[in-house]
């Protein structure tokens, strides 16, 4: 199925957790071909101000129905926060190229480590319920505790969860990369592994170094700002050993072999 404009109906539109919200729509047209790490760009008003749509990550998939988690940050994400159930959002999508995960969902003997920092958490619950038979590691990084998002959807997946925080208010104290190369060896063991991750440029750079390292094969998920979310206009390009690439048509989730730092 290729990219399809549609009108959909907002089921719920609520707060859990400081600035992050929940939104739940519907649209069997859009969930038919979903997969993890793609995204739909939403037209927040219905005026001229904020022009531009937002993109935003699919969090969940369950029949009809697309659950997306945002941060209310700016003009356009408070629109969306005001946002009632039963009103329709003008939501283009599915938009993007996402992890491809077949080949590990497939292997009882491949352990999938998923990393998130801060919100980049919201596309891999997506992705864990994809690989949930194969009991997936989570690591996931933030600043403090409160940042922590979706620790119980991922334990309900049965998924092994791992958290670092910058000042120690909950799990390994330091980024979730230095946890990561601290219980590598033993999380692995001889096994063929495969890292997927989504999370602020630092922390996929530096993931792209250790992944290299180590031989395992990583697909990070960039987290850039984009404007039309079709690659019309070029503003989300990034450097890779093919030329430059744009991450809402070519990505948002490459190789970590593929990308220039």
């Amino acid at each position: 199925m290729g990219i399809v404009q549609v009108k959909g109906r907002i089921i719920s539109n609520k707060r859990f957790a400081g600035n992050y919200w929940h939104l739940e729509f519907e649209s069997e047209i859009i969930t038919k071909h979903l997969c993890p790490g793609q995204f739909v760009n939403i037209r927040v008003s219905d005026g001229l101000d904020p022009l531009l749509r937002r993109p935003i990550s699919i969090h969940r998939v369950k029949a009809s129905k697309v659950k997306l988690i945002y941060e209310v940050l700016g003009k356009g994400t408070q629109a969306l926060s005001r946002k009632k159930p039963q009103e329709f959002l003008d939501i283009i999508g599915p938009l993007g190229n996402g992890f491809d995960y077949r080949q590990s969902a497939k292997s009882k003997n491949t352990k999938n480590i998923l990393i998130a920092g801060g919100i980049g958490v919201a596309p891999l619950v997506f992705l864990a319920e994809r690989l949930k038979l194969s009991k997936p590691l989570i690591l996931i990084g933030a600043k403090t505790k409160n940042q922590i998002l979706c620790m119980q959807e991922f334990k309900s997946l049965g998924c092994t969860l791992r958290i670092a925080t910058d000042d120690g208010s909950l799990g390994f104290r330091g980024k979730v990369t230095d946890l990561l190369e601290s219980i590598l060896p033993s999380a692995i063991g001889h096994r063929p592994s495969a890292i997927y991750a989504c999370g602020p440029h630092p922390m996929l750079k530096a993931l792209a170094g250790i992944a290299h390292k180590n031989k395992i094969s990583a697909q990070l998920s960039l987290e850039e700002h984009m404007a039309c979310g079709i690659g019309a206009c070029l503003g989300c390009a990034v450097l890779t050993k093919a030329g430059y690439k744009r991450v809402c048509k070519d990505g948002p989730v490459f190789s970590s072999e593929e990308l220039i730092w």
